[in-house]
């Protein structure tokens, strides 16, 4: 497992870009829940595919993953939060759009979410 270490350098506003990073999240646990392990990989950073046993599509499948309704969004310029009742995520803003650099992750207090997922 990583441990992710988000630092904010300025205070985040709502964002235009929130509503896609929610519906990033949401489209990747929606082929999470449906067995689709090709899609959810393909919403992941390079990365983040990388970190996962081969192939990405069977282990993503695996390793439990719950999303849930969405709790809370925050946006930093190209990296971004969403706090979902079963999880957190991290994204981040690619060429292709938002992608998930982090899932799987649950907070560990003052200390670094530790995620399943990360890359």
């Amino acid at each position: 497992m990583t441990k992710w270490l988000i630092v904010v350098l300025a205070a985040g506003c709502a964002s235009s870009a929130e509503p896609a990073v929610v519906d990033t999240a949401a489209r990747f646990y929606a082929a999470v829940s449906a067995g689709q392990g090709g899609e959810a990989c393909a919403l992941l950073t390079d990365a983040a595919a990388r970190s996962l046993p081969e192939p990405c599509a069977t282990a993503i499948l695996g390793l439990g993953l719950r999303g849930g309704p969405v709790g809370s969004s925050e946006v930093w310029g190209q990296e971004a939060q969403v706090r979902l009742s079963g999880d957190t995520v991290f994204l981040h803003r690619s060429p292709e759009g938002w992608r998930i650099r982090g899932a799987g992750c649950r907070p560990q207090g003052e200390r670094p979410y530790d995620c399943e997922v990360s890359g």
